[in-house]
C-alpha cells in the first residue's frame, strides 16, 4: 500500500455473489490514534522520562518545577506528578531541615535548664548562624551540592560549635558572678578557654581534611561531609572567640548576680536554707 487511494480500492466481500470496493462502504482518511495506554492505580497516565547529565539532581528538580509552573493544565481531570528520585530527595531534605531545626530548639531548652537563663541560652545558640554560613561558604567554594552527607556534616559542626560556646559562656558567667563586669568576664572567658577551644576545633578540622579532599577510593561520596564540617568549624571557631564574647557582654551587661535557682539545697539560691542539707539525715 503506497497511498490512500489504493486502500480505498480494496474489494470487500459482501456475502453475496459480488463485491464492492472499500470506498463504497467506508470513509478512509489520515488520522492518529493512541498506540498504547499506560495506567497507574487504574488511572491513565502519560509518562515523560529523561536522564540527568552534567548537573545535580537538585538543579534538575528546580528546572522541572519551573517548567511545570509555566504549563497550563488542560483540564481539571488532569494532574501533574513528579516521580523518580526527585520525590525521595525532596522528602529527605525536608526531614533533615526539620531535624536540624528541632535539634537547635532542644539544645536551647536544655541550655535554659542548665544555665537557668534564657539569655545565656541565646548567647550559646548565637553561634549556629555562623556554622550554617561557614558550611554554605565551604560548599559554594568547592562546588559541592547540598546533600545527605553535607547535611550530616553541618549537624556535626553545630554540635562541636555549641560545645565550644558552652565552655566559653560557662567560664565567662562564672567570672561575672565572682564580681567582674560583663566585658571583663567575656574577655576572661575567651582568654581562659582559648587553648581548649582551639585544640578541639583544630583536631576536628585536621581529622576531616583527608575526607574533605576526597582521598581514597570512593572519597568523592563522603567529601561533602568533610567539607561541611571544615567550613562550619572554621567559621564557628572565629565566631566563638571573636563575636561570642561581645554578644555575652552585651546581653549580660545589666544582668544581676543573684542565682535564679529555687533549690533550697543550692548555696547560691535565694531560697537556700543553711540547715537544709542536714534535714533529710535528721529524719
Amino acid at each position: 500500500m503506497n497511498s490512500l487511494e489504493e486502500l480505498r480500492n480494496i474489494p470487500v466481500n459482501t456475502g453475496g455473489n459480488g463485491s464492492l470496493l472499500l470506498r463504497s462502504v467506508a470513509g478512509v482518511q489520515m488520522g492518529t490514534a493512541v498506540g498504547e495506554y499506560d495506567r497507574y492505580n487504574m488511572q491513565r497516565q502519560v509518562t515523560l522520562t529523561a536522564n540527568v547529565v552534567g548537573e545535580d539532581l537538585g538543579t534538575t528538580s528546580r528546572k522541572i518545577s519551573e517548567a511545570l509552573a509555566k504549563v497550563s493544565v488542560p483540564s481539571a481531570r488532569v494532574t501533574l506528578n513528579v516521580r523518580g528520585q526527585i520525590a525521595p530527595m525532596t522528602q529527605m531534605l525536608d526531614s533533615l531541615r526539620s531535624g536540624l531545626a528541632l535539634a537547635v530548639v532542644v539544645i536551647f531548652l536544655l541550655l535554659a535548664a542548665n544555665f537557668q537563663s534564657l539569655k545565656l541560652s541565646f548567647v550559646v545558640i548565637s553561634t549556629v548562624p555562623a556554622v550554617i554560613a561557614g558550611v554554605a561558604l565551604a560548599l559554594w567554594l568547592t562546588g559541592t551540592t547540598l546533600n545527605l552527607q553535607s547535611f550530616v556534616g553541618a549537624i556535626m559542626a553545630v554540635g562541636v560549635a555549641v560545645a565550644n560556646a558552652i565552655l566559653l559562656v560557662t567560664f565567662a558567667e562564672r567570672a561575672r558572678m565572682a564580681g567582674a563586669t560583663a566585658q571583663a568576664a567575656a574577655v576572661e572567658g575567651a582568654r581562659s578557654r582559648l587553648r581548649p577551644i582551639l585544640m578541639t576545633s583544630l583536631a576536628m578540622i585536621a581529622g576531616m581534611m583527608p575526607m574533605a579532599i576526597g582521598l581514597g577510593e570512593g572519597g568523592e561520596q563522603s567529601a561533602p561531609l568533610g567539607r561541611a564540617v571544615v567550613g562550619g568549624l572554621v567559621a564557628a571557631t572565629l565566631a566563638t572567640l571573636a563575636v561570642l564574647p561581645a554578644i555575652f557582654a552585651l546581653v549580660q551587661a545589666r544582668a544581676g548576680r543573684q542565682s535564679a535557682s529555687l533549690d533550697p539545697y543550692d548555696a547560691e539560691s535565694s531560697r537556700y536554707l543553711p540547715d537544709s542539707r542536714s534535714a533529710p539525715a535528721a529524719r
